[in-house]
């Protein structure tokens, strides 16, 4: 990690927060052009030790992965950056890290688990999020409600993302929503709502100068399609099929020749409807789209069946069960490898935090260790100076332990230092941390509590280690703790100091003829 003046590394952290942010407002349709500059920062990020930036970076790059097809991997890096966020509580991290594990579970078809995550993506923005960024949000879910069969609620939430995307200015997000509700609305067969949200489009479109995606005039096809009106459906993809028209996805152009010869052939201009068909063949062979490919055989044989070619008709029906076969086939690998690489990855994470969680417990008593108390200690005090919160500290040494040790065994001794262990771990609820220092002594930290209560607490404990049943244990030897307590007040003092104090105070304790509780 490189080092910085604090001036500078100020100066680097707006520069990291600002340039991440600029690739997270980018356009859906600008996403092949955030792969380079999130990797960049990523680094950039890592170098200056800035680890929320690395962790969007990440998401921004799983995305792009998602995007791209490559949904195990993408999938894989949304849930590692998932787990950060939900360590280190940071929630907008988390937001943005469940809404491409909905888009991921989308993909390989599991819509239950998608909206699990596309809910959570819109539960953990807080209020201050930008308007375009919560529209996207509020569209996944839309996306995955609508799927699930929850169209008025889909409907909804579209109604939502959309007015969100009006007050952001965020055109392009407006017509994407846009076109998916027209989209749905024609699935269901309301033409009604389907032409409504075509008008809608069209008056963006006039107001603010864009030009219509290939994706969003075959929307606007099928629904002319609903009233049989094949010479608007002409109009409308003619231009795509002449390369006047962006195709922002890489299935569009097919879509919309399918479209097309559907239409010509409804219209029954069946040499023309045929010249789209190949068209449309020749496309799904050359950018290897399979689903498309198996609709064109569907509509090959309905073309034939309407010109009398009922063998013919016969084979490419066969053909096209044949196809979806093999297809359903590929999908389910490929959905399998894509859960295998998410599963491979939660199970990594889950044996790091064993290891992790294991290198910080004690193996006699189960209690956390010195390593743990010198880790999470500071971060205590931290909390409690930023949440104006007081800190107690106690330290715990069990008198005359090598009394045991040596007059019975140490395989007694093990086992009153793990009954001590429990009556520790029962003084400890909640967010308080019971550890072993080392031998027969231990420490007990009590996050918000004020020097009297933690003196009560401390003096209970001592009563309840006194009043133990020790006799099958160690039988006429007493088993009697000595312990130091002090508490810091927000900012008060350095770790260093506030253990020095306790560790006074338990010493005066067993100078004081041990059994006893010293706070102050």
């Amino acid at each position: 990690m490189t080092t910085l003046v604090p001036s500078e590394q100020t100066r680097q952290l707006t520069e990291l927060e600002t340039a991440v942010t600029e690739l997270e407002a980018r356009t859906p349709s600008q996403f092949r052009t955030v792969w380079a500059p999130a990797a960049a920062l990523r680094q950039r990020a890592e170098e200056v030790g800035d680890t929320e930036v690395v962790q969007r970076a990440v998401l921004l790059q799983a995305g792009v992965l998602l995007r791209e097809g490559q949904t195990g991997e993408g999938g894989q890096l949304a849930l590692q950056v998932k787990v950060w966020a939900e360590e280190n509580e940071a929630r907008y991290v988390l937001a943005r890290a469940h809404r491409e594990l909905a888009v991921f579970y989308r993909h390989v078809g599991d819509f239950s688990d998608a909206l699990t995550h596309a809910v959570q993506s819109v539960a953990f923005l807080s209020d201050d999020v930008p308007a375009h960024l919560r529209a996207r949000h509020l569209m996944t879910l839309a996306v995955s409600l609508s799927d699930t069969g929850s169209h008025a609620d889909g409907k909804r939430r579209g109604r939502e993302a959309l007015a969100l995307s009006a007050q952001a200015g965020d055109h392009e997000m407006v017509l994407a929503m846009l076109n998916n509700m027209a989209y749905s609305a024609a699935e269901l067969g309301d033409e009604t709502e389907a032409r409504a949200l075509v008008a809608q489009m069209r008056d963006v479109q006039q107001r603010n100068g864009h030009r219509f995606t290939a994706n969003e005039l075959d929307t606007m096809a099928q629904v002319e399609l609903m009233s049989h009106r094949y010479a608007a459906v002409e109009e409308l993809l003619t231009p795509v099929l002449a390369d006047l028209v962006v195709a922002t996805e890489g299935d569009a152009v097919a879509e919309c020749r399918l479209t097309l010869a559907r239409a010509r052939r409804l219209d029954r201009r069946y040499a023309a409807a045929q010249d789209a068909l190949d068209a449309a063949r020749a496309t799904c062979a050359e950018r290897q789209l399979g689903a498309i490919g198996a609709r064109v055989r569907q509509e090959q044989a309905a073309l034939y069946a309407d010109t009398g070619r009922y063998a013919e008709a016969y084979e490419e029906h066969r053909s096209f069960h044949a196809d979806m076969t093999a297809l359903q086939s590929v999908q389910r690998d490929a959905r399998a490898r894509a859960l295998q690489a998410v599963f491979e990855a939660n199970e990594a994470r889950r044996a790091s935090e064993h290891f992790r969680e294991m290198a910080h417990r004690d193996a006699l008593t189960g209690l956390h260790n010195r390593r743990y108390v010198n880790e999470r200690l500071p971060a205590l005090m931290v909390e409690s100076a930023e949440r104006g919160r007081p800190l107690s500290v106690a330290i715990v040494d069990l008198d005359h332990f090598k009394r045991i040790n040596d007059t019975l065994s140490h395989a007694t001794g093990d086992t009153v230092l793990q009954h001590v262990a429990e009556l520790l771990e029962e003084a400890a609820p909640g967010a308080a941390i019971a550890a072993r220092m080392g031998g027969e002594e231990f420490l007990l930290a009590f996050p918000g509590v004020d020097a009297e209560e933690a003196a009560m607490r401390c003096e209970r404990l001592r009563l309840r280690i006194r009043a133990h049943g020790w006799e099958p244990v160690t039988g006429t030897l007493q088993v009697t703790t000595s312990i130091g307590v002090t508490t810091v007040e927000p900012g008060e003092t350095s770790l260093s100091a506030l253990l020095s104090t306790a560790d006074r105070n338990l010493y005066a304790a067993k100078r004081s003829g041990r059994d006893r509780v010293v706070a102050g």
